[in-house]
């Protein structure tokens, strides 16, 4: 499994699930951060399948999370 958008694809996905889920972003990305500690893919399957998300939607939102993870890490 790929986990790579391209930038514009990844934004697009990010703006459109306030309006298809009901719940913000920073939302969804305390429920990754409080989830289960899993793989990318597996974090992907458990939103998928525990929050019903579409998979681009999930996939966005992981992608999301590991690069505001990743960013809070020091070098």
């Amino acid at each position: 499994m790929t986990h790579v958008f391209s930038e514009e694809t990844h934004r697009d996905l990010l703006s459109r699930i306030p309006h298809c889920t009901g719940r913000e972003v920073s939302d969804w990305l305390r429920t990754v951060e409080d989830g289960p500690a899993l793989r990318f893919d597996e974090k992907v399957s458990w939103l998928r399948s525990e929050h019903d998300l579409a998979y681009g939607h999930a996939k966005a939102l992981v992608h999301e999370y590991d690069l505001r993870r990743a960013a809070r890490k020091p070098l």
